[in-house]
């Protein structure tokens, strides 16, 4: 159990809960089966047979034993092979009509019948057959068993059984199990002991039961990081920031030059931003809004507050094309107050620097001069900002744009460079897993941006089912022309850049399992996973050529971005387009965010299925952003009724960022909410989910607050203060004090 399990203490095994239970009264209901498929059900046995027949390799009689499983729902075959009448009268007299238990094996079909192949079972009630031979297959007979029938995560070697046996045993010989919960704490908040909940949970009567013992370990997880939260806050809060409050005429003169009016939500934002800036301690702020609701005008308006106190403000992008769009957009948007220092700038203006890899070495040495001399009042600037050799006079505020594209240790080599603590402002369109969970988990403050500027028009979603109507894909063209006559422009969308290749740091969303398989899936209980129709997936260079070659397109001006072309290449590109010299941009996801092409009206998406929600959310967001009623086209060839096609119709169904922002985050869970892992699957929690525990995380973060409010170091808690000491001094705890 050590190795398969992580089990080496009493305390490992009695914290090692089921995953889900059984009710032994009654049949379980079974449904959409599927071949390959584990089993685990209550069922009866309603047909008991011996046959003799000859063995084909021995020549010798042998035996089979031939039953049939009654569930709430298909009936199930098993047939068992025996030497001798001995042993197969026995196993009969076990599986005796009537006889019910619990039966575990893999599903097979032969000649349309369902058959569970190789199964082992835990039978109820007394069985009076003399001392048949030993059969460890058959895992034993219960004759007191509880009304639900517990099933544990297994490793190879290992049944539930055994585990429940252990795990009996444990709880029969303990006398104590360590209270992490203070008495006040517990009965303030309704919480169970943990000797209670331990019995709860192993050896339950009802499902209510169950709920009361695993809320109670819930409390005690979120408590236990919220006071590790809570403690680092308290931190960084000693550390100190050096306040920004202005000072200078940059955020006057730029808000008297713009040419429209901030909305209700950008100025209270923006209000709320200045008084954290003005702070000696760092601000911490998760800025989220719909595609286009005017995030980066708000973070802008915070750069330069910073620039007026002295200080200096840097903007990372995830990548070259999304960095050089800022740095176009922000230095449009300021005009001559972003030539400070030069013939016919401003005199309140500063200076916009732009950093990339693959930027020209002396282009790069003068914008790294201009950074560490504080000429640079903003920079802007992709991964190539990490560098070691990248430094600045005075760093008072980072923004991350679209956070989740950045491992933890990237963002703190960058917040490292400052010689305060740099206040932090991240900024996401659609919340993804660790951003929500982080946001509910209280490390970030959160402002949201709910309502769109002017100018923006509807896009319609629709989901084109190549599965059902191969055909169809011709029509999609055919729609772009139509969009292309009119003058305008169109997006294609491909996974791939050519053949198998992914775009840097993109993750493939294809085959993805449920979240139940994934969460319980052991070697002992293999989930078996249809084989996949796949297709060859469609590629930048294949699509762009294809396109100019034949069908309605032929004769329009496509061109092709994806990540891999040189820098110059891909800002020749984006030019074009955005000037309207190219029709049609067949691109990887590295449109995904901060394009901004006014005139272009039309996304089309091939092999929709194969990118997240989040994904597909902002990607759509690339259109009607010039007051032009916007279509995206999710081309796919899932299956109706998959799990992947239900991932595009939800997305067809609604623009609302943060409704598919919960979707997300309920399919793909929060993440290692602890951790560097951006993965959605695996998670650092044990028993929390945020979407579902958001009650309890919000009562634990009060309850964290009160505790160290009146006991710092925990001195009269020790057990919740080893808890958190194992927390803080963990692998997972750095992105805590990095994040």
């Amino acid at each position: 159990m050590a190795e398969g399990l992580g089990i080496e203490t009493v305390g490992d095994l009695l914290r090692h809960f089921p995953r889900r239970y059984v009710k032994t009264g009654e049949l379980t209901r079974v449904e959409d089966l599927r071949e390959g498929e584990m089993l685990t059900v209550v069922g009866e046995i309603i047909h008991s047979e011996v046959k003799q027949y000859v063995d084909r390799r021995t020549r010798r009689p042998a035996y089979r034993l031939e039953t049939i499983l009654q569930t709430d729902g298909p009936r199930l075959k098993m047939t068992f092979f025996y030497k001798n009448s001995g042993a197969a009268g026995w196993q009969a007299r076990r599986l005796n009509i009537g006889r019910r238990g619990v039966f575990v094996g893999q599903l097979s079909s032969f000649r349309n019948e369902w058959q569970l192949t190789n199964p082992k079972m835990v039978l109820f009630g007394q069985v009076d057959d003399g001392s048949g031979p030993a059969d460890v297959e058959s895992g034993g007979v219960v004759d007191n068993f509880a009304d639900l029938y517990p099933i544990y995560p297994l490793t190879k070697g290992l049944e539930s059984w055994d585990l429940q046996r252990a795990v009996n045993f444990a709880r029969s010989v303990i006398d104590d199990v360590p209270e992490l919960v203070p008495d006040d704490i517990r009965k303030q908040y309704d919480v169970v002991t943990a000797r209670r909940a331990i019995d709860l949970i192993h050896a339950p009567d009802t499902y209510a039961q169950v709920e009361l013992g695993r809320r109670r370990y819930r409390f005690e997880e979120a408590l236990v990081t919220q006071v590790v939260l809570g403690r680092r806050r308290a931190f960084v809060r000693a550390l100190g920031a050096q306040a920004r409050k202005g000072g200078g005429g940059l955020l006057a003169a730029f808000d008297e030059r713009l040419p429209f009016e901030l909305t209700d939500g950008q100025r209270e934002i923006g209000e709320v931003i200045e008084a954290d800036l003005a702070r000696d301690h760092p601000m911490n702020r998760l800025l989220q809004g719909e595609v286009g609701s005017g995030k980066t005008l708000v973070a802008l308006r915070a750069m330069l507050r910073v620039v007026d106190s002295g200080g200096q403000a840097a903007l990372l992008a995830p990548t070259e094309v999304l960095a050089q769009q800022h740095f176009r957009s922000i230095t449009a948007m300021l005009g001559d107050l972003a030539a400070g220092g030069m013939l016919g700038g401003a005199a309140e203006g500063t200076t916009v620097a732009l950093l990339t890899g693959s930027m020209p070495k002396a282009a790069r040495a003068d914008a790294m001069s201009r950074m560490v001399t504080g000429e640079a009042g903003i920079v802007v600037g992709t991964h190539a900002l990490l560098e070691e050799k990248v430094q600045f006079l005075d760093l008072g505020l980072v923004v991350v744009d679209e956070q989740h594209r950045f491992g933890v240790e990237q963002r703190a080599a960058l917040t490292d460079k400052a010689g305060w603590p740099p206040h932090v402002l991240v900024m996401t369109a659609t919340p993804i897993p660790r951003t929500v969970a982080m946001t509910v988990f209280g490390d970030l403050e959160v402002s949201t941006l709910s309502e769109l500027p002017a100018g923006r028009a509807p896009i319609q979603t629709n989901v084109v089912p190549l599965a059902e109507h191969p055909t169809w894909e011709h029509r999609v063209w055919e729609r772009v022309r139509e969009e292309v006559d009119k003058g305008h422009q169109a997006y294609v969308v491909c996974p791939r850049i050519t053949g198998d290749e992914l775009e840097e740091g993109e993750i493939d969303h294809g085959d993805r399992r449920s979240v139940e398989e994934l969460e319980w899936l052991t070697e002992s209980e293999p989930i078996a996973v249809p084989p996949s129709t796949r297709h060859p997936l469609r590629a930048v260079n294949e699509v762009a050529e294809e396109l100019r070659s034949v069908g309605p397109l032929c004769d329009v001006r496509v061109e092709m971005l994806h990540g891999q072309m040189p820098a110059e290449d891909k800002d020749r590109v984006m030019r074009s387009f955005a000037a309207g010299e190219v029709d049609v941009l067949v691109s990887t996801t590295v449109i995904e965010v901060g394009v901004d092409v006014a005139n272009a009206t039309t996304m089309v998406l091939l092999d929709a299925d194969r990118f997240g929600i989040s994904q597909l959310h902002q990607m759509r967001g690339r259109v009607g952003r010039g007051g032009l009623p916007g279509l995206c086209l999710l081309v796919s060839h899932a299956e109706a009724g998959s799990p992947a096609r239900e991932r595009l119709d939800a997305v067809a169904a609604t623009t609302d960022g943060f409704e598919l922002s919960r979707l997300d985050l309920d399919q793909r869970r929060e993440g290692d909410v602890l951790g560097a892992s951006q993965s959605g699957f695996r998670s650092s929690l044990t028993m929390l989910r945020v979407l579902r525990d958001e009650e309890t995380i919000v009562a634990a973060r009060e309850a964290a607050t009160t505790l160290l409010a009146r006991d710092p170091d925990l001195s009269a808690t020790p057990e919740l203060a080893r808890a958190v000491a194992e927390l803080e001094q963990s692998r997972q705890s750095d992105f805590i004090e990095k994040a």
